[in-house]
């Protein structure tokens, strides 16, 4: 993907200006990481006459399609048209305009410590995108650019110059020319360009909202094309174009009646504003833990790679949790952790239901053994794969409690996040992250293998397309098992009953011959006296 931009100066006035409203050396050739692979910018001429600045967007096309599954980012119908091939890597969309926010966000925002007064003078500007989608074509870019004071050059690109018979493909070469500040050119980019395209390669979710009204403001709420602009840029998610609507009408009434949003839009006390903020996945995660504990009634339960004992505050709070065992392989994770609950200052009746303990998962160990329950938090993920047989079989195996809960972030949720680049896991530390399908495989063959149940819960917005951001399993032990496993006692228990009853037999027909015998040997002495007397 390809933009440039360009303008012309004097001596008075150089052009290399634009270095320093971009806040990029012209003398320099510099390169940032974006969501989906490279951006680099150049200047491919600087002078005081005319300065051109390039953004060159280096797509990493297998990463597009690898995490681009059905709608959202990267999903756009076109990103799997021909899996590695294909000509969306090389045309300006979304990812473009991502790009732009990302290296130009000073640029955008319109600040320049070196020269303060810059951002406010319009520059003789001229932006060119020699590839760029437009559902709607030609006149759809002009229809957009020209009433924000651009004069548009748009000319369809062909889809083969050999073959001129097969006509237009819905791309063009733009250019646009204007008199403009820096900062509202970016952001007339940054808004039209996934609107051209009419696809974002990200999931587009009430944060969109704001993000449309930042850009746009100054000009969208009297732009004849708001209502399209809008719809294009929300992915036609009518509930977020009308919240954007409402918030653009409410500009333009303040604008008309020259005063601010806020003397209009006061209906509401911001003191008194009892809506809801998003709760964190964490907070949500452990909601999920503890409730999911609650329903098999464990009173005694393990935090299995406790780390800073966030899970352990919480069970604390319920006190129908009667023991409560930390366990990790970290000994400063631990000290963070003792130093959360407060231990040295816990009262004595609080301090006698916790204990943290150091211990790897990947050994067995005794002081597991007779829980009710443990949990492992977000934790294989942090484990290589050839070592998760061992944590198997400590668990499951060894200390075998009667409910594991095990969670771990679902991969394919991650291109939800924008600000995720590709082919990176949520945290540095993760040997790997699974698909719904790779966990539930995995926690299957360990239920069939240690004789447990196990059940899939989501946490977190289940998305119809990719899923939970996390994926919960609850493992339970069999009732086949139980009730092997009862049959079994019984079955010792009657075998007790027998040996003792045959022992106690034993014993008094013992009894008996001994009493006999010493009744025949008192008689025999009797007989004895009575002959000798």
């Amino acid at each position: 993907m390809f933009l440039t931009i360009s303008t012309t100066g004097t001596p008075e006035r150089p052009a290399t200006d634009l270095g320093f409203l971009l806040h990029k050396h012209p003398d320099k050739a510099q390169a940032f990481s974006t969501s989906y692979g490279k951006a680099h910018v150049v200047y491919p001429e600087a002078s005081v006459e005319r300065c051109t600045a390039a953004l060159l967007l280096e797509v990493d096309a297998v990463a597009l399609v690898r995490r681009g599954k059905g709608k959202g980012r990267g999903g756009a119908p076109d990103a799997a048209l021909a899996q590695y091939v294909n000509d969306r890597p090389y045309a300006a969309s979304s990812l473009l305009a991502v790009a732009l926010s990302s290296v130009f966000s000073s640029a955008m925002k319109g600040t320049c410590q070196a020269k303060p007064d810059l951002p406010a003078r319009p520059l003789p500007l001229r932006v060119e995108v020699p590839a760029l989608p437009a559902r709607g074509g030609a006149d759809l870019v002009r229809a957009l650019f020209e009433p924000l004071g651009w004069t548009v050059g748009a000319e369809p690109v062909a889809l083969d110059t050999e073959f001129p018979e097969w006509g237009d493909s819905r791309y063009v070469s733009l250019v646009l020319e204007g008199e403009q500040r820096l900062a509202d050119a970016l952001r007339h980019l940054y808004v039209l360009l996934p609107v051209l395209d009419d696809a974002k390669h990200y999931w587009v979710s009430s944060d969109e909202v704001d993000k449309l009204l930042r850009a746009g403001e100054g000009w969208l709420p009297e732009h004849p094309e708001q209502k399209l602009i809008t719809s294009r840029y929300l992915s036609r998610r009518w509930s977020l174009t009308r919240q954007a609507m409402e918030r653009l009408e409410l500009v333009r009434l303040a604008e008309t009646d020259d005063s601010a949003v806020e003397e209009i839009d006061n209906a509401v006390d911001e003191q008194t504003d009892t809506e809801e903020k998003p709760v964190p996945l964490a907070v949500q995660r452990r909601d999920a833990i503890v409730g999911a504990l609650k329903a098999t009634d464990a009173a005694r339960v393990l935090d299995l790679g406790c780390g800073q004992g966030q899970l352990v505050q919480e069970l604390l709070k319920d006190t129908r949790f009667t023991e409560i065992v930390g366990v990790d392989v970290s000994m400063r994770a631990l000290t963070i952790a003792s130093r959360r609950l407060k231990l040295e200052r816990m009262g004595e009746r609080q301090s006698e239901r916790v204990k943290l303990v150091q211990g790897s998962l990947a050994y067995t160990d005794k002081r597991l053994k007779g829980y009710d329950a443990a949990v492992l938090s977000e934790v294989i993920e942090h484990l290589d794969l050839p070592r998760l047989p061992a944590l198997e079989y400590a668990v499951f195996g060894s200390a075998r409690p009667r409910t594991v809960i095990v969670t771990t972030p679902n991969v394919e949720y991650n291109v939800r996040w924008e600000t995720l680049p590709a082919g990176h896991v949520r945290h540095g530390d993760h040997r790997f992250e699974w698909t719904r399908e790779e966990f539930r495989g995995w926690a299957g063959t360990v239920a069939e293998r240690h004789g447990y149940d196990v059940q899939f819960v989501p946490v977190g917005p289940d998305d119809p397309e990719v899923g939970p951001p996390t994926q919960m399993a609850v493992f339970t032990v069999s009732t086949q098992n139980t009730k092997d496993q009862s049959t079994k006692d019984q079955s010792t228990k009657d075998q007790s009953t027998k040996d003792q009853s045959t022992k106690d037999q034993s014993t008094k027909d013992q009894s008996t011959k001994d009493q006999s015998t010493k009744d025949r040997n008192a008689k025999d002495q009797n007989t004895k006296e009575e002959k000798a007397a």
